[in-house]
């Protein structure tokens, strides 16, 4: 018998069990940022959010990063949700009547330094339904994270914190210029 052909097998379980535990530990990511001021200017508008990006970005710019999915639906839902908190908008929501539209384009860049980096970019337009946007705006917020990603809190705690901030700022931003979308 070969010796080499026997270790086959049980190397091939070991590498499928790998591989197996390699998918059940993937870290997927909900936020629920929930808005740390009152809006300073209702918009007396409807809102629909749209998110046609949502781009997750890992160690020297590559595509993608390991063992982490947040799709662009949970950040859209999360905008919505803040939006209708925050009270900046009469509602916002998913619906084509909607008088404006806020179409968010989102990245996550994680690095690697002494603890894990989590910056989110968020590039916005807003403007009416159907129309060329009015104003855009980018923000961003970086939060540090843990030395190691070895549960979904590692990734979802930062990653939170630092959407919270983002959309605390585009907010604001939106506020402040509340009287090109007609302020109440």
């Amino acid at each position: 018998m070969n010796p080499f052909k026997s270790r086959r097998l049980p190397l091939s379980v070991l590498c499928a069990w790998w591989l197996l535990g390699l998918e059940a530990c993937t870290h997927d990511i909900h936020v629920t940022p929930v808005p740390s001021a009152a809006s300073t200017a209702t918009i007396d508008q409807t809102l629909r959010v749209e998110v046609p990006l949502l781009e997750l970005q890992g160690a020297d710019r590559m595509p993608g990063i390991s063992l982490l999915e947040w799709p662009a639906a949970d950040l859209r839902g999360a905008i919505v949700e803040y939006a209708n908190q925050r009270g900046t908008f009469l509602a916002a929501g998913d619906d084509a009547q909607s008088t404006l539209t806020l179409a968010v384009k989102g990245w996550l860049w994680v690095r690697s330094r002494e603890t894990y980096q989590y910056t989110v970019h968020l590039e916005s337009d807003l403007g009416p339904t159907g129309k060329p946007p009015v104003k855009s705006y980018v923000v961003q917020n970086e939060r540090a994270g843990s030395r190691v990603r070895w549960i979904t809190a590692s990734d979802q705690d930062p990653i939170a914190a630092a959407v919270q901030a983002a959309l605390d700022d585009l907010f604001a931003q939106i506020e402040a210029d509340a009287a090109l979308y007609g302020k109440r």
